[in-house]
């Protein structure tokens, strides 16, 4: 009986560890870890995200390796109950924290670590406001956490291919990051488009601070008309959902602050922008202005 109880507890344990994660399956040997559109927190690792993981014949890809060593074995704990397969490559979609450091994680389990030059860079920059930002976020789950870059990068394109299946690789400019990439799987017109992409949940600006710029990677992402998108943050869709969750969005805070600024306008106009068209995504209450306001401050000296 005890030994029932006892094994009954680490199960219930197993699955729990990566609970904050749901598996989605997008195609054949495709999946989505889909995290809360909620704040990083010491129960989800700082994995507020979604992550790609890709099965393949000789083994498995990974996109983004999430927040922290503890998200990264939660990730890991997700693929392990898809596939025994070893985990071989993972891709860091840009240089947010949920996007790389858990790389430390997967290098000792000897994968390769890939990314955009940019995001390395990015990575090397940012890697103490991150552990800082994220200590008073998610405290002892940051423990373990070692912040490990992207060995093996490139600046614009990159095919991979492995067991079979070919993963292209792009960087065409800064969006939520600077080193933001998407990543197209042909066969199966799957793209991880990791932060280009916010579902659910409403973007930020974000410290590339270049709206114009995600804009324009938004579409040149889009250009591929994929079946299936996994986002950086929320459910996986299509390429309509995700037009209506991202570009419209940010085509419709940069339309209204032109017209503030061609007006003569103030940031505090721009702060007090009717929004609520968009309502519907996670943390528009806390975000919205904010996002109003940073994108004021970019536009203001071209006008």
């Amino acid at each position: 009986m005890k030994k029932s109880i006892l094994l009954f507890s680490l199960l219930i344990i197993s699955v729990a560890s990566y609970a904050s994660l749901e598996v989605k399956k997008v195609a054949d040997n495709v999946y989505a870890l889909v995290g809360e559109t909620t704040q990083r927190s010491a129960s989800n690792f700082g994995n507020n995200s979604t992550h790609g993981v890709i099965i393949t014949n000789e083994g498995v890809v990974v996109i983004d390796s999430g927040a922290s060593y503890l998200g990264a074995q939660e990730i890991h704990q997700a693929v392990q109950a898809l596939t025994n397969k070893p985990i071989k490559i993972v891709i860091n979609t840009g240089g947010q924290d949920h996007r790389w450091l858990g790389n430390d994680y997967f290098q000792k389990l000897g994968a390769r670590i890939v990314a955009s030059k940019k995001t390395q860079n990015d990575q090397k920059v940012r890697a103490d406001y991150h552990l800082t930002r994220l200590g008073s976020l998610i405290g002892e789950s940051l423990d373990g956490t070692n912040p490990v870059f992207a060995d093996e990068v490139f600046d614009t394109q990159k095919n991979i291919e492995i067991g079979g299946i070919k993963l292209e690789l792009y960087h065409a400019g800064a969006a939520h990051t600077v080193g933001d990439i998407f990543i197209y799987m042909p066969s199966q017109s799957v793209m991880f488009a990791g932060d280009i992409v916010f579902n659910d949940r409403m973007l930020g600006i974000g410290p590339a601070k270049n709206t114009q710029s995600w804009i324009d990677v938004f579409e040149k992402m889009a250009s591929f008309q994929p079946k299936h998108i996994v986002p950086g943050h929320g459910r996986v869709s299509d390429l309509s959902t995700a037009t209506k969750n991202t570009q419209q969005y940010l085509k419709f805070l940069k339309d209204k602050i032109i017209n503030i600024l061609e007006n003569d306008g103030d940031m505090l106009e721009a702060s007090k922008i009717d929004q609520s068209d968009f309502h519907f995504l996670s943390g528009y209450q806390d975000i919205a202005g904010k996002n109003a306001q940073w994108v004021f401050e970019q536009m203001e000296f071209d006008y």
